[in-house]
């Protein structure tokens, strides 16, 4: 930034944060109790996935230049790469994994303490199998009167075909994006609802391949790389998200054959990641960029779903998320293809707003921790109280709650989108939509543990 350009921006300042475009004069006051932003100048970090669409959606339609925020966006080759960043203050903040915060801050992996003041979608993701499994499973499955299979698909007309890959000494290769990402854990939660072992973790032995005594072996490939990889049969399916299941069907190398939706309905996604000392340090920055986040998500889901075409065309150009305008729409705007030609309606796919999406709820984090202990990324057994602690550290619906409280004082946002702040406890009623049929109750995390019949249970040891 040149000289000129800083001191044109510190003259325009207080008209930027006095008045929002198109709202009253109550904004002034409103925004003067939050404060100018510490820090105007921002870079974020994202990976190309239709899921980053609120941190574009926020830059193209003016909605961080409103809160006196000059941002650059910078796609990052991978999730590590990308936490890294934020690590060494790189990157200022990203689109995260909801799991990446969460397992650095108890320190699995990389240790920082990361958090989120902003959910970023729910749902999003599928699982994709190439041609040849598919055609291994259909007998497996039923069928409608119209011939198409009955969804959702369970694992359980994938089971014969990883037996049979393994009684012939041949790994059945799966691939997922990360280790602590929501991909990998509803995978596995597929795999293992199904009756196929993914394996587990052993860090405290030095392995962190995730197989052992795993009979579908998952590894982690990047989400772009996902169909290339699959079309060259070095994996037989993944789990990513969006667009990269739906390449697959434009490509005709493989078929989507579950959702997340369908797995976990309404399931979080991604977070927007800071560190705990940005927050702290820049009090008055963080709640501008959460407050410009919600604007964003909104906008994304306002009148049903209207502006996604719009959105498409934001995500379509390469310094996004690249992909044909064609194939983030098949599942952007509200429907998915799943075989060939086999496309349903499925509004809710991509979620960003609605059902308090934006809002960081503890029993959301306490969730990934107890897929880290089923699986053995958390080594040990550990109180429930330690479970909601950790979710306390990360996730930060106070900072929220500022965000949102001051859009509802400007009259930019209803009250009535948002949860009700006073009453708001940060756990979800139990939830029950789910592909085994399991509930979970984020208050009791070690007694859902021990509801699977896969996976290590308290008192199990690797």
């Amino acid at each position: 930034m040149t000289w000129t350009t800083s001191i044109t921006q510190q003259l325009l300042k207080p008209l930027i944060l006095g008045i929002a475009i198109g709202t009253s004069l109550s904004v002034t006051s409103v925004n003067a109790e939050i404060g100018y932003p510490e820090k105007e100048e921002l870079k974020f970090g994202f990976i190309k996935l239709t899921d980053m669409a609120p941190i574009a959606v926020a830059y193209e339609k003016g909605y961080f230049e409103e809160e006196g925020l000059y941002v650059t966006i910078e796609a990052q080759a991978n999730w590590k790469v990308l936490l890294d960043g934020v690590i060494d203050g790189r990157l200022d903040g990203a689109h995260m994994l909801a799991g990446q915060p969460i397992a650095a801050t108890i320190g699995y992996g990389t240790k920082a303490h990361i958090i989120t003041p902003f959910s970023m979608d729910l749902n999003g993701n599928a699982i994709t199998v190439s041609n040849d499994v598919w055609a291994k499973m259909k007998p497996n499955i039923a069928k409608q009167a119209d011939g198409k299979p009955v969804h959702p698909i369970t694992a359980d007309s994938l089971k014969p075909v990883v037996e049979e890959f393994n009684a012939a000494g041949k790994p059945f290769n799966m691939g997922m994006v990360f280790p602590v990402s929501t991909h990998n854990y509803e995978l596995r939660y597929w795999l293992a609802a199904g009756g196929i072992h993914p394996g587990f973790y052993a860090p405290h032995k030095g392995d962190t391949s995730g197989q052992i005594d795993a009979q579908a072996l998952l590894s982690v490939t990047p989400p772009p790389q996902m169909p290339s990889t699959l079309e060259a049969g070095t994996i037989y399916g993944y789990c990513v998200g969006e667009p990269w299941n739906q390449q697959a069907v434009f490509k005709g190398i493989g078929v989507p054959v579950v959702t997340d939706y369908e797995i976990w309905k309404n399931n979080p996604e991604k977070v927007f990641g800071i560190t705990a000392q940005f927050a702290e340090k820049y009090p008055n920055t963080t709640i501008r960029l959460t407050r410009a986040l919600i604007r964003a998500a909104k906008w994304l889901d306002d009148n049903n779903n209207a502006n996604r075409p719009e959105a498409v065309k934001i995500l379509s150009q390469p310094n996004y998320v690249g992909a044909d305008y064609d194939v983030i729409a098949n599942s952007m705007t509200g429907t998915f293809e799943y075989e060939k030609g086999d496309k349903r309606a499925v509004p809710d796919f991509n979620v960003f707003f609605r059902h308090n999406a934006t809002y960081p709820y503890y029993s959301d984090a306490i969730w990934y921790l107890t897929q880290m202990r089923r699986w053995g990324q958390i080594e040990q057994d550990q109180s429930d109280d330690w479970y909601k602690d950790v979710a306390a550290k990360v996730y930060r619906p106070d900072l929220y709650a500022k965000a949102a409280q001051s859009l509802i004082d400007d009259k930019l946002i209803p009250a009535s989108a948002f949860p009700d702040f006073s009453s708001e406890s940060g756990f979800k009623a139990p939830q029950t939509h789910f592909i085994d049929n399991l509930v979970y109750d984020g208050s009791q995390p070690n007694a859902y543990i021990n509801s699977f019949t896969i996976g290590l249970k308290q008192g199990d040891k690797l």
